[in-house]
């Protein structure tokens, strides 16, 4: 599918930038939009909370598929900021489809496996299953989510968008920013931890050893989503596919057990970590899910690949820590 053009917002994110790198990988012109750390060049400099700028790069690309990534996607940042995070990942969302709707481009938007309750004894759902978040953040991309179908809808477009959510990311990161992955970030307190361990009234870490995560690679989300795209892009009626499709690993882990793997993989004790299973604080502004591990059911229909890198092979690897 050569001649092809991909747009990617948030291309400058831990996803984003791997969503390029697939799309180019398969001959495609890939380009991605950004704003504080856009380049010009492969990242062109957008404000998704200005119509106008959305429209133009639009006009300029013509792209046959968007990737929407950007997003306010740190549950505790959403809380400091609600309404920016309304504006970007409901309102920037809602304005995205409706140009792309009148331009014919495909509109894959990535949501989140938080859309979900996570009640003990209710996962894995399916993409039909009936959503409620349990935080702000998963309320915004439940809303952004509704926005971008019922846009293309309203216009006529049925089966122009899709929305894949996902679980909790982990990848390549940019510059050692481990904090760009609320998985990634494990390894920083791991390290840190260990290197207090031997400081008298050095603080023990409480770390989550209640909710349980399904870790997946950047690398495999995008794969899926140029999948997605040719499947979509390539149906002859696009309005009979589904709407919503899931992708996750299988591995599941709770932070605690993350950061025991990490501290195997790095030779390092994690003494001064402690597991907490005690669960959400119930004054806690953000309440966390249990399990809110998500079916790839409505993928496999679709003859995508849904395989994912081993969590602790990738892991070693990344560290070069190749151990018995």
């Amino acid at each position: 599918m050569t001649g092809k053009t991909a747009l990617v917002t948030g291309a400058t994110g831990l996803l984003g930038r791997q969503v390029v790198k697939a799309f180019a990988f398969h001959g495609w012109s890939a380009k991605g939009t950004g704003f504080s750390r856009a380049d010009g060049l492969n990242i062109l400099k957008v404000d998704l909370s200005n119509t106008a700028e959305i429209e133009r790069v639009l006009d300029e690309q013509k792209p046959q598929v968007v990737i929407h990534c950007a997003a306010n996607r740190f549950p505790d940042k959403v809380e400091q900021d609600p309404a920016g995070t309304r504006a970007l990942n409901v309102e920037a969302s809602r304005a995205l489809a409706a140009l792309c709707a009148a331009r014919e481009a495909l509109l894959i938007y990535i949501s989140t496996d938080y859309v979900f309750p996570g009640r003990p004894g209710e996962a894995p759902y399916e993409a039909d299953a009936e959503p409620g978040p349990t935080n702000l953040y998963g309320q915004t991309k439940l809303d952004g989510e509704r926005a971008v179908l019922g846009t293309f809808a309203a216009a006529g477009k049925e089966g122009g968008a899709v929305v894949l959510r996902v679980p909790v990311l982990y990848g390549q990161v940019e510059d050692g920013k481990n904090a760009e992955s609320a998985v990634n970030v494990l390894m920083d307190v791991v390290m840190k931890a260990a290197r207090q361990g031997e400081e008298v009234g050095a603080k023990k870490v409480a770390m989550d050893h209640w909710a349980l995560r399904y870790p997946t690679n950047t690398e495999d989300v995008a794969r899926v989503c140029y999948d997605i795209a040719v499947r979509y892009l390539e149906a002859d009626n696009k309005a009979a596919l589904p709407r919503v499709l899931q992708f996750s690993s299988e591995d599941k882990y709770t932070k605690y057990e993350i950061c025991q793997l990490f501290g195997e993989i790095m030779g390092v004790p994690i003494n001064r970590i402690e597991p907490n299973t005690e669960g959400n604080d119930p004054n806690a502004s953000v309440q966390r899910p249990y399990d809110c591990h998500l079916s790839t059911r409505a993928l496999k229909e679709l003859g995508i690949d849904v395989s994912t890198q081993d969590f602790v092979g990738w892991w070693r690897r990344e560290c070069r820590a190749f151990r018995h």
